[in-house]
């Protein structure tokens, strides 16, 4: 019998695990414009991020395959983000000593662009604040999911992956 991954335990898949998946982007890639990363471990039906790629950057030789990106194909737009039903797909972004995230974003309310916001990791623990740099409105999204884009420390850049809006 098989044994069952720790991110079905868990229900969330760490960095360390996402690498016996796919092959992560260098730093290098990471810093020269946004880049797709995929993080759906597992291989189920599914194929609209390959569909909709303007690149043929996301190669899956059948539906069942898991999508894997070639970086250096990918131009960064988010696309395949706006499309996943399973809201497995990101894109990341180095300037600086900060990371651009761009990620679905399922709660309410819809953070606005400019507005300071609680990061969350995978677990949906807070981790610091960052700031909200775009909004996709789910009515403009290519899927029905609103996506954002938000600058965090790099540090965190692999832990963040859903934001809180506070407001008072």
């Amino acid at each position: 019998m098989s044994e069952i991954p720790e991110y079905l335990r868990t229900g969330y898949i760490t960095p360390e695990e996402l690498q016996k998946f796919i092959p992560l982007p260098s730093e290098e890639r990471l810093r020269k414009r946004p880049v797709a990363i995929p993080e759906c471990p597992q291989e189920i039906p599914c194929a609209p991020c390959r569909e909709i790629c303007p690149t043929g950057a996301i190669s899956m030789p059948t539906p069942n395959d898991l999508p894997i990106v070639d970086y250096d194909k990918c131009i960064g737009c988010s696309l395949c983000v706006q499309i996943c039903p399973g809201l497995a797909f990101f894109m990341m972004h180095y300037v600086g000593d900060k990371a651009r995230i761009t990620m679905p974003h399922e709660l309410l309310p819809v953070p606005e662009r400019g507005e300071e916001v609680v990061l969350l990791n995978r677990v949906g623990e807070p981790v610091g604040k960052g700031k909200v740099l775009t909004v996709v409105p789910r009515e403009r999204s290519k899927g029905d999911t609103p996506i954002i884009t938000v600058e965090v420390p790099i540090e965190l850049a692999w832990e963040v992956r859903a934001v809180k809006v506070v407001r008072e």
